[in-house]
């Protein structure tokens, strides 16, 4: 990243489940059910699981329709969903239609499922409604024997990443086995690109859009306009690496760095969910300008889940006006690849540094005025090679980055973690470690630390409260 071509101005939590706990997604007019059928599958690991549930309308047909199904264990926990929104009160959770699936016929059925959290034991709900009406034909299946997370898959036209560290907790989601995907590049859904499907929300629009995306490779440059939030982009493959869109402007040839990327997320609230974002543009040293982002995200309380985030230099850039919550994904680049002056939480993440001579992870340009820019909580870091990689450097002179809890891997330089940067001292930023592992974690006078009581105020709820008390976490 060069300094010149970074001036000027200047994403389901707030997923479907996020939305309704905040009250922003209204539920249509249902129509009562005379009988229904419920098969709810899940897939356990430590602490978490993916449920499919399919939908069966045994009496006349319903135009809006409301499950409702109580958890037995009051551990269980619904985190993000997928083709309904879902709240959840206490151990009692509903789950609404949304647009695309609001009618079922006779004998029809629509598939939606969520990813969950869980303690103590996951049994299955004894029984569902719909609308209301007890699902006398509801039955259970058992739950496969418990898998370790798949790992990222490589991204296209490149060679493969390598695989992140088995200690991550997943959310896969199910493949549909019923209804219809929003988009769907083969023609089996309302709209064959991720675009069109955008352009068909209305602008303004008071509550949660949810858009499937059926398995496939998406060639297009996406934007999420600042006058259409609440949309939620949902893939629907077994992993992230299903869904993939893609492009691959660079800053050289597309008016700049900011206008290099493969999608602008713009309006706020907006969510990604277990689906890739990648540009593919290739380094080859014969550009001036070879920054080329994958995500620009200016939404304001964006949730990425289980989402990948493919580039070389500048994947992931996050703008002033944004927070964002990313959970248990995948950002991979050369050089700066999380970058901006916004307000981001990595959890549980993986991190890697692709360049065998290494480089800088992050580059905030967090305002003075601003507490909180950059945290990385509990996630992983490794890269190519040992002893290259940078935990960061300062695009601006108050920068703010905290790497907490995290394992960092032999690919940090251990004795000089933090560099300078267009004429700004890294020793005048504010960054930090707190309590990181691994062998690319020390202590020395290059390495500053939090101490107990300053980290206490530095931790992922705080920094996504903001004056709205934000918080997608649960």
């Amino acid at each position: 990243m060069t300094s010149s071509t970074k001036t000027g101005a200047g994403v389901i939590g707030a997923l479907a489940a996020v939305a309704a706990l905040a009250g922003v997604a209204t539920a249509p007019t249902a129509q009562a059910a005379t009988g229904c059928a419920v098969t709810y599958t899940t897939n356990d690991w430590p602490g978490g699981f993916t449920a499919a549930v399919t939908i069966q309308n045994l009496g006349s047909a319903i135009n809006g329709w409301t499950l409702g199904f109580t958890f037995p264990d009051s551990g269980q926990k619904v985190d993000t969903g997928w083709s309904a929104t879902f709240n959840q009160s206490g151990q009692n959770v509903t789950a609404t239609n949304v647009d695309y699936n609001a009618a079922i016929a006779t004998d029809a059925s629509v598939s939606i499922g969520f990813n969950g959290s869980w303690s103590g034991s996951n049994p299955k709900p004894a029984s569902f409604t719909l609308n209301g009406v007890t699902c006398t034909g509801s039955t259970t299946t058992p739950s496969p024997t418990p898998s370790l997370t798949p790992s990222p898959a490589a991204s296209p036209t490149r060679s493969p990443s390598p695989s992140p560290s088995p200690t991550r907790s997943p959310s896969p989601s199910p493949s549909p086995t019923g209804g219809k995907p929003t988009v769907a590049a083969d023609g089996t859904g309302m709209y064959r690109t991720v675009q069109a499907a955008i352009d068909a929300v209305a602008s303004g629009n008071s509550s949660r859009k949810v858009i499937t995306i059926k398995p496939g490779t998406y060639r297009e440059i996406v934007t999420i306009p600042a006058n259409k939030p609440y949309i939620t982009l949902q893939g629907l493959g077994s992993s992230p690496a299903d869904v993939v869109i893609v492009g691959n402007h660079y800053a050289g040839g597309n008016g700049g760095t900011f206008n290099s990327a493969t999608a602008f997320v713009n309006g706020h609230d907006s969510a990604l969910a277990n689906l890739t974002i990648s540009n593919d543009y290739v380094e080859d040293g014969s550009t001036v300008n070879q920054q080329a982002v994958a995500l620009n995200l200016n939404a304001d309380r964006a949730v990425l889940s289980n989402v990948r985030l493919l580039g070389d230099q500048d994947t992931f850039l996050i703008n002033d006006s944004a927070r964002t919550y990313v959970k248990s994904s995948y950002i991979e680049g050369t050089v700066d690849f999380i970058f901006g002056g916004g307000t981001a939480v990595l959890d549980d993440c993986d991190i890697y540094e692709k360049r065998s001579s290494g480089a800088p992870i992050t580059a905030a340009r967090t305002d003075a005025a601003k507490t909180y820019g950059f945290l990385v909580y509990r996630s992983r870091i490794t890269g190519a090679t040992g002893n290259t990689t940078q935990l960061g450097r300062p695009w601006g002179p108050n920068a703010q980055v905290l790497y907490r809890e995290s394992s960092l891997g032999p690919t940090i330089k251990t004795a000089q973690p933090w560099t300078d940067m267009s004429g700004n001292s890294w020793k005048n930023a504010r960054f930090f470690e707190y309590r990181n592992t691994g062998a690319g974690a020390a202590v020395n006078s290059n390495r500053p630390q939090m101490s107990d009581s300053q980290a206490s105020g530095y931790t992922p709820q705080k920094y996504l409260a903001g004056s709205d008390g934000w918080n997608p976490i649960g």
